[in-house]
């Protein structure tokens, strides 16, 4: 009898060890990135692991690389680290709403962060960028642009972001309310869609018309994707109708890939091409005018607002915020973060002047600015 009682006390001391490591070892916020592919995501990456080293953060960052079932499968694995907030930048916003429901069931709450989860009513917060904003500066910079070509019949390309991402259908929306009047008016014809010369008179697209444009120029987010269709557009083009293009891309990976597409065209003689976020990887390619614009989404900026808003909600503050999103389901109260347009007129102010890219992984950066082209490629 001695022995056991002498083994329940050594289990029951085992147990309370283990329960008290356990305890010690939870986390509080677990955040959910869709791929290590892209810089954009290595950059909020590296912001929130400042954040936490820093602030003594307990938090955990998994990727998904793309798949929903790794997704749910980190969700889970973090759910059974105890979070109590769940940040999660969904691969694809509908098929994430299963994944939130679980979590929303152990009692996580949940932020869905850049993109927005939808069909479901487990989402607490949204923090984003002005996405639409986004796709205005950069439609609204190719309107600029033409103005100084002058004429009509301008050659225009619309490249668009996954179909799986709510964010591409508001960045598309964004180019549209800039692009269309000019479309309209004939400064500028599509050649990469007819359907989006069938509703060059309609200003505000519906989500199905988004849609019917958009599935005929989804990069996917994906360059190589993006590069295809480029070449698959350019092939189906006369000389004339891209000898001078104006492009628009969803971000600025498939932007460098859209435009090796164009350089590598012999008909191609010039072209004006914007893309998105402001990632590293693109700073070259803007310095010497492989891409003429982006729009700077300044990582540390979402990743800080994001990671505020958690705390606040572990504190059980609540956050009052200016703006809702409806994601087919509820109406999501949303953070916003600004965003800034970067071309060869600031963009050495802004990144190489203060420390946001090192200069010395740069050349022939002195003296650029828009008001001088670059030359033409193929000239």
């Amino acid at each position: 009898m001695k022995k056991i009682v002498s083994l329940l006390l050594v289990l029951a001391l085992a147990l309370s060890l283990f329960a008290a490591c356990g305890a010690k070892n939870k986390l509080d916020i677990g955040i959910v990135l869709p791929t290590k592919d892209e810089d954009r995501w290595l950059a909020d990456e590296a912001t929130f692991k400042k954040m936490i080293e820093e602030k003594g953060i307990k938090a955990e960052i998994m990727y998904s690389q793309a798949d929903p079932a790794i997704e749910k499968a980190n969700v889970e694995a973090l759910i059974q680290k105890g979070i109590k907030v769940l940040m999660i930048c969904p691969f694809d916003g509908a098929a994430a709403a299963s994944t939130v429901e679980m979590a929303k069931k152990e009692g996580v709450k949940v932020i869905s962060y850049d993109r927005l989860i939808t069909g479901t009513d487990a989402v607490d917060y949204y923090v984003a960028f002005e996405s639409q904003k986004i796709g205005e500066a950069m439609g609204q910079y190719l309107v600029d642009q033409a103005a100084a070509y002058g004429g009509t019949g301008l050659n225009l390309y619309l490249y668009s972001g996954a179909l799986t991402d709510n964010n591409s259908f508001t960045y598309f929306q964004g180019n549209w309310n800039a692009l269309q009047p000019k479309i309209a008016d004939g400064t500028f014809i599509v050649r990469n869609s007819e359907v989006a010369m069938k509703y060059k008179d309609t200003k505000d697209l519906s989500y199905d018309q988004l849609y019917e444009i958009m599935q005929s120029v989804d990069t996917e987010w994906t360059p190589s994707v993006a590069k295809s269709l480029a070449e698959a557009n350019l092939t189906n083009a006369s000389a004339e109708q891209k000898e001078l293009s104006f492009i628009t891309a969803p971000d600025d990976n498939t932007a460098r890939a859209i435009a090796d597409a164009f350089m590598a065209d012999a008909a191609v003689k010039e072209f004006r091409i914007c893309g998105a976020d402001g990632v590293e990887g693109s700073v070259q390619y803007l310095i010497d005018g492989k891409q003429d614009m982006t729009v700077y989404c300044n990582p540390a900026m979402i990743a800080v607002a994001a990671m505020d808003l958690a705390q606040k909600m572990i504190a059980g503050e609540k956050v009052e915020t200016a703006e809702t999103i409806n994601n087919e389901k509820i109406d999501i109260p949303v953070v916003r973060c600004d965003v800034q347009p970067i071309t060869r007129d600031n963009l050495v102010e802004v990144w190489l002047d203060a420390g946001v890219y090192n200069k010395a992984d740069y050349t022939n950066y002195e003296g650029i600015s828009d008001a001088v082209k670059p030359a033409n490629y193929n000239n």
